[in-house]
């Protein structure tokens, strides 16, 4: 260790400043941990290198999972948000999502700024190339020029950048997005660590000068008139401002005859490309093959910012040559004369077998290195922060010597996708989706803070003043359910009315209002007009009323699912059993419960080639081990 030049001891060091380092390096610093952030360029903080926009379906639930928690990226862009919209509001509340278009560099600027008005953090922008370690446990990192950083921790949010490569036909840049420094060292300390890496591809669309587009061949998309905040402390009425139009269009048979035509010439079909691609985020060349029976797919037009021409090419993402791509674009109703400022490009990249990981986040093979993002194989933004946010709350958590914070699958969306990563793993770019989740209607996105923002209050990441304002918020909603489940109205003319004009069953005798609400036809806000002791409550305040009383039979069964699920998470397995000697578990079993190394019953029957008849051996197996353990003791 004398050789080499040691610069400055921290507590923390996160290398990556995307949507996984912000969340991770803002955790650390403000849980108290002296924390440096390293980054290929300061310019590239919280960029957003494809699509500008944050939420979605399932997305969105994890912004105000992620906010509940008391991370950033929701403030970030209801201060950025250009264009905001409720999605899926025909279908029930499980799935409703919350998406808004970003202006992109304001929102990087505006993350920036919160990044260096931080105390305990410092942005540093240089490449970290080594990872040193002392008796299986970081001890600090080494940066290109040599310099050595002390730490007791270290989150990699690494990102695309893992000896990325850029590939628009047959033609390569060794850079990360945008033309940025590729990280072409690290890949190779990971290595040395033993820790096993994949080779993953993602790609983005092109982007077109906005004048040279014809809308009048467009269909116009608008947001939404009243604005649903990401953040739980921001209102809705604070966030109105005037937004912009995105515009829907259409690909035909000319478009997908182009790319067929140009197959042999596309770098995913000629084989130079070795990366996996997301299979639910194809590029426009992977549609029109794996979907030959389609004669046309959905194109968005989305601006990139308030100050740009720039427009983003929603669902034509590619890595055909510059020639295809200017006739392929071309080929789109309003795109005829489409100018291309940047060509579409497919990227290649290393990233970490996600079942390296622990549930915290924490790398089995070192102790104090956590990894974030997609540098775990997952894709996204939201997936992202999520994963930055709970490795930065774990690794300031191991500085402290507190136990790491686990959200389950029935907490939250970041459950779902933690757990599913490191006890499923991943062998294509993980993606969220309301489907991943089986207790989703627990876990909407309207009670997100109902769910977390205790979680987030004990960590230290939720203020007190906000935490009072939570219960405040709390009590309402139970104040005004069991006031609605007491009011009672008669089959008076004007009652009867109401529930005609909305062809609902007429009253023979009372009923309470609560057992109105749960007629599918009727809500509690349709049914103002005849509760004459209704009090002036917030929209946040009676969506949750609502949807409480109006699902309460389904929600709880959901709960007495989980609480099933409870059980076989209680059940912890010791870190010490050798699965060899376990009598009658299959070989793939043994295999994958030794990979793995599930923490509790319920982990290990998640786990892809573990069989009931394999859990029921385990359990026998933990009874008879838990005896042997309590006679030992007792000797």
């Amino acid at each position: 260790m004398s050789e080499l030049l040691f610069v400055d001891k921290y507590d923390a060091v996160v290398v990556g400043a995307g949507h996984a380092g912000c969340e991770a390096a803002l955790a650390l610093a403000r849980l108290s941990l002296k924390t440096v952030m390293f980054t290929v360029s300061v310019d590239s903080i919280a960029m957003m290198p494809c699509n500008p926009n944050v939420g979605g379906t399932s997305k969105g639930h994890l912004v105000r999972e992620i906010d509940a928690l008391g991370g950033e990226m929701g403030k970030n862009i209801d201060r950025t948000f250009i264009q905001s919209k409720m999605l899926n509001q025909s279908k029930g509340p499980a799935v409703h999502s919350l998406r808004a278009q970003a202006d992109k560099k304001e929102y990087s600027d505006s993350m920036r700024r919160v990044l260096e008005k931080e105390k305990n953090l410092t942005v540093k922008q240089g490449e970290v190339t080594e990872l040193i370690t002392e008796n299986g446990r970081l001890s600090g990192v080494k940066t290109y020029t040599g310099a050595v950083y002390r730490c007791r921790v270290c989150v990699l949010c690494t990102g695309t950048y893992l000896k990325a490569r850029c590939i628009t036909g047959n033609i390569s840049t060794y850079t990360g997005p945008n033309g940025l420094q590729a990280a072409n060292y690290l890949s190779d300390s990971l290595d040395k660590l033993g820790i096993k890496l994949r080779r993953f591809k993602t790609g983005t669309p092109a982007r077109i000068d906005g004048n040279t587009i014809d809308y009048s061949k467009m269909e116009p998309q608008y947001g939404d008139e009243k604005i649903v905040p990401f953040s739980f402390t921001n209102k809705g009425e604070d966030l109105q401002r005037e937004q912009v139009k995105c515009w829907l269009t259409y690909t035909n048979e000319t478009t997908h005859e182009i790319i067929r035509e140009n197959l042999e010439r596309s770098p995913l079909y000629s084989g130079y490309i070795q990366g996996t691609g997301p299979r639910y985020c194809p590029s426009i060349e992977d549609k029109v093959v794996r979907f030959s029976d389609k004669n046309r797919h959905q194109v968005f037009i989305e601006p990139e910012g308030n100050y740009t021409s720039e427009m983003y090419v929603g669902g034509m993402s590619s890595s055909l040559p510059e020639d295809v791509q200017e006739k392929m674009y071309r080929s789109v109703p309003g795109l005829e004369n489409a100018e291309i400022v940047r060509n579409a490009y497919a990227i290649e990249y290393d990233c970490i077998d996600s079942l390296e990981l622990l549930p915290s986040l924490e790398l089995k093979k070192v102790k104090g290195l956590y990894s974030a993002g997609q540098a775990n194989g997952s894709s996204g933004y939201e997936e992202a922060a999520a994963q930055g946010l709970i490795a930065g709350i774990n690794a300031a958590r191991s500085c402290l010597g507190k136990e790491p914070v686990i959200v389950d699958r029935s907490q939250g969306y970041i459950g779902v996708l933690i757990d599913d990563l490191v006890t499923k793993g991943t062998n294509e770019p993980y993606r969220m989706m309301t489907s991943r989740a089986e207790y989703r209607l627990l876990l909407r996105q309207d009670n997100a803070d109902e769910r977390l923002t205790e979680l987030g209050y004990q960590v230290g990441l939720i203020s007190e003043e906000r935490y009072q304002d939570f219960q405040k918020k709390m009590q309402m909603i139970e104040t005004e359910i069991n006031r609605v489940r007491n009011t009672y109205v008669g089959n008076t003319e004007e009652v009867q009315s109401l529930l005609k004009g909305y062809g609902s069953t007429l009253l023979v005798s009372g009923i309470a209002l609560a057992e109105l609400i749960r007629r599918p036809e009727l809500s509690y806000e349709v049914l103002a007009p005849i509760d004459k002791e209704r009090p002036e409550l917030p929209e946040e305040i009676k969506e949750e009323v609502n949807i409480n009383l109006k699902y309460e039979g389904y929600i709880k069964r959901q709960m007495k699912q989980v609480e099933q699920f409870h059980k076989l998470e209680k059940k912890k397995i010791p870190e010490d059993i050798n699965y060899n000697e376990v009598g009658s578990l299959r070989l793939e079993a043994i295999q994958k419960l030794s990979e793995v190394q599930p923490k509790s019953v319920g982990q290990a029957a998640r786990i892809s080639g573990v069989s009931p008849s394999d859990i029921s051996v385990l359990l026998v197996y933990l009874e008879q081990y838990s005896r042997t353990v309590e006679g030992k003791e007792s000797i």
